[in-house]
């Protein structure tokens, strides 16, 4: 939702008017669920996706519609056959849609915007509440209090009906480790909505330079990570430096708390050995459970950027099972191959 938000607000600035629009209810399998979005323009989409297909087109068409009449629209979808408008689509589900119309010389979306980049420079996410009958939007925090109000105001009083859509500013991962791996991995998790933080004791590797979609790049010692970085409970842990000694630092550090995801590198035989010394160092069986060792799906990847996009798969799907507060049955997120 970061890109949409960018995109949307350098549209404002240049004078564009646009269309968000955004999946407000899903029923059933669809492409997309319920807060995918796509900004649309008199030109089409400038950026997102609603899950491709023919909804999308559909929405790109009406949105060119919207557009000169300065006016919004909901839109439901059956992605089955059926005798009401039936757009070829079989995927069993239905998908609702929200088309918001919004002007480039709108005020208020210039201030919503503004609050919303705030609170990206934090960190922090919130959550946009956009109105049925077209009002102007509200902005929350991640906690429920009002930012900007939309018009009326939020009240208790009947309104029109609401979706609220939370958005995040993204997990942050730290790495441990500059070498090649961390140079592919980096990229790939910033497109997928990860902060990356790069840290490595080598001056020569720990270098801004070299990493530029890295939102930091740390040079410390990973015999004492807090020295030079402080780690929250919500990061996303990779150890992968270049020694089993760094690694067992790193990890006698990090499995005294627990992290939304901690992955180790290494083959089945490191990892016995590396569990048996954390072991005798005090480290619980639990603790060890969490770890994703071998780190990655199981994709049978060999180089640097293979390893990778394990990696960041194994991460996207944790992180996936985290927001639903449940896992997939079917496709678990490995703990160990």
């Amino acid at each position: 939702m970061n890109d949409i938000f960018s995109e949307l607000h350098h549209a404002l600035r240049t004078g564009c008017d646009t269309v968000l629009v955004t999946i407000v209810d899903d029923d059933g399998s669809a492409p997309r669920g319920k807060g995918s979005q796509m900004l649309v323009s008199a030109a089409g989409r400038l950026t997102g996706t609603i899950g491709g297909g023919a909804v999308e087109a559909s929405c790109i068409a009406m949105a060119k519609e919207l557009l000169p009449q300065k006016a919004s629209a909901r839109h439901h979808f059956a992605l089955h056959p059926n005798p009401g408008e039936d757009i070829g689509m079989v995927c069993g589900g239905n998908v609702t849609v929200w088309l918001q119309y919004i002007a480039a010389d709108d005020a208020h979306w210039h201030s919503l915007l503004a609050q919303i980049s705030a609170l990206f420079a934090q960190h922090t996410g919130g959550q946009l509440v956009l109105y049925a009958d077209g009002r102007a939007p509200a902005l929350l925090d991640a906690n429920g209090a009002c930012l900007v109000a939309g018009h009326p105001e939020i009240s208790d009083k009947p309104e029109a009906k609401r979706f609220v859509l939370p958005f995040s500013a993204g997990e942050r991962a730290v790495i441990f480790g500059a070498g090649h791996i961390t140079h592919a991995l980096v990229p790939i998790l910033k497109s997928v909505g990860f902060r990356p933080v790069v840290f490595d004791c080598r001056p020569e590797l720990a270098q801004a330079s070299r990493f530029p979609d890295a939102e930091r790049v740390v040079c410390g010692d990973y015999a004492a990570i807090a020295d030079s970085l402080a780690l929250a409970p919500e990061d996303y842990l990779v150890v992968m430096t270049h020694g089993h000694l760094h690694d067992f630092e790193v990890q006698l550090q990090v499995l005294q708390k627990q992290f939304a995801y901690v992955g180790v590198i290494g083959s089945r035989a490191k990892t016995a050995a590396a569990h048996a010394r954390l072991l005798a160092e005090g480290i619980s069986q639990q603790a060890l459970d969490r770890v994703h060792t071998p780190i990655g799906t199981k994709i049978r990847a060999v180089t640097p950027e293979e390893i990778a996009v394990s990696i960041a798969g194994e991460m996207i799907c944790v992180r996936a099972e985290a927001r639903d507060g449940t896992q997939d049955r079917h496709h678990p997120c490995p703990m160990h191959e």
